[in-house]
């Protein structure tokens, strides 16, 4: 069971450690930090992981990104995996430009996730057997 990380958020917060990979070269980048945000829509990767791997960027224009203070930006679209938890995901990943990213529901919604904040931990439930 991973513990909340006060190292990158006050008051602690749920975060993974992530791999991000290159879809073509196989070359990544380990133990990216990664928080775990129900009220994302999206997941985005650190723009600074991306940038190391080589990996072209898709501008894109009509993808805007709304935060909780009501402030937009644009932002850009990259092609990548991201391993987690023993689980990889391909497909088209937003940037920002933080040292940490954020899973957020586009992959949490896959998931049976356990948030457990009065003891700082989270895990993963194992998928129920049918049959």
């Amino acid at each position: 069971m991973p513990a909340y990380d006060a190292a990158h958020s006050t008051p602690p917060a749920p975060f993974a450690l992530a791999t991000i990979r290159h879809p073509d070269s196989r070359k990544s980048v380990v133990d990216v930090p990664m928080l775990l945000d129900t009220g994302a829509d999206a997941t985005l990767l650190p723009r600074a992981v991306v940038e190391a791997l080589g990996l072209p960027t898709q501008e894109r224009d009509d993808i805007r990104l709304v935060a909780f203070d009501g402030t937009t930006t644009n932002t850009t679209a990259d092609r990548t995996h991201l391993l987690f938890e023993g689980f990889t995901f391909r497909g088209d990943f937003l940037l920002m430009d933080d040292n940490y990213g954020i899973i957020g529901r586009d992959i949490l919604n896959l998931l049976s996730l356990h948030l457990d904040g009065p003891n700082l931990f989270w895990q993963i439930n194992p998928a129920p057997v049918i049959g």
